[in-house]
């Protein structure tokens, strides 16, 4: 159970985290995370643990493209003919993320939490798994029409599933 934002997590996801930091701490792995649409929250989750939040190195927030370039590396070109909310992207951002931090295992994601522009699908979120040992694995997801909030926390779930499948696989 995580300590200071617990209370709008639901139980499952709250598990989760504690599930993913357990594995990580046992097989002495540490975590990142990349994120743009969840904003930190997953991040802040991991962190939140009293007792296991050391397997956490860092996470970088970089909601906006340039901050995606200047902290992750992310090629501004392949930003613009991908988009920001991409396969291409997510992979980069996880890839520039495990480059420039002492982790062994990074999660990134990248979408469209809530209502933007005409072409912008909201709900869709691209996420990328990387690891020091040569993981990488990419999932695409469709949440629809759930909300930012809701976009967001399913977001994190498919993060630290993810993350546990990697740690428990890799």
């Amino acid at each position: 159970m995580t300590d200071t934002i617990d209370p709008i997590l639901p139980e499952n996801v709250s598990n989760l985290a504690v599930e993913v930091l357990n594995l990580a701490k046992k097989r002495d792995v540490q975590l990142a995370a990349a994120e743009s649409c969840t904003g930190g929250l997953l991040a802040a989750l991991l962190t939140d643990v009293t007792g296991l939040s050391h397997v956490f190195e860092r996470g970088f927030v970089t909601y906006s493209d340039r901050a995606k370039c200047e902290m992750l590396g992310c090629d501004s070109g392949e930003i613009e003919n991908c988009g920001a909310v991409s396969r291409e992207v997510a992979i980069a951002m996880a890839k520039g993320g495990l480059a420039k931090s002492d982790a062994d295992l990074i999660v990134s994601i990248t979408g469209f939490a809530g209502p933007g522009r005409p072409q912008d699908e909201e709900g869709l979120v691209h996420f990328a798994c990387v690891s020091e040992k040569g993981l990488m694995k990419h999932e695409e997801r469709h949440f629809g029409h759930i909300g930012r909030d809701g976009v967001r926390l399913a977001a994190l779930e498919v993060a630290l599933s993810m993350m546990k499948d990697a740690l428990e696989h890799d």
